[in-house]
């Protein structure tokens, strides 16, 4: 099944307000009536959607700073280290929580332990993926290495 680009939606991280942007994405969230399905990924530090270790469960979209954890992983997808973006647009962890569905996926030895805190772990901000825990329509979907050690 195919989603068409008018039903996906990023906020816009080349904007030249980025205050703004955060404002309208949050503003087409709530026009739309909500998200139907959020597909996440997950950091090797736990974190969601950019949502750093120690973000606030009651956050919307928002200007992050990445971790140094996080700007390392991403260093593949650019051609040096010193051109990894330091910040980021992040639909915050409220906003995430509030999708009718929920569908994380993970694939590799280096997001083990962030997937075994996530689904295992206490629920705490520490641990930004832990929060899914409390959603009633979350799925988890991880190859063998990133399920290593559940």
């Amino acid at each position: 099944m195919n989603i068409g680009q008018e039903n996906s939606h990023v906020p816009n991280g080349m904007a030249a307000d980025l205050e703004e942007e955060c404002l309208r994405y949050e503003g087409l969230i709530r026009r739309s009536g909500g998200i139907d399905l959020q597909l996440l990924g997950i950091g090797s530090n736990a974190h969601i959607g950019f949502n750093e270790p120690g973000t606030a469960f009651g956050s919307t979209t928002q200007v992050v700073d990445l971790a140094a954890s996080t700007i390392s992983d991403n260093a593949r997808f650019f051609a040096s280290l010193d051109a990894v973006p330091t910040q980021a647009i992040s639909m915050g962890i409220k906003s995430i929580m509030h999708a009718k569905n929920i569908v994380l996926m993970a694939t590799g030895g280096s997001k083990a332990d962030a997937i075994f805190a996530a689904v295992r772990g206490p629920v705490t901000p520490d641990v930004p993926a832990s929060v899914l825990q409390l959603h009633p329509s979350v799925t988890f979907v991880v190859d063998q290495a990133a399920g290593s050690r559940l």
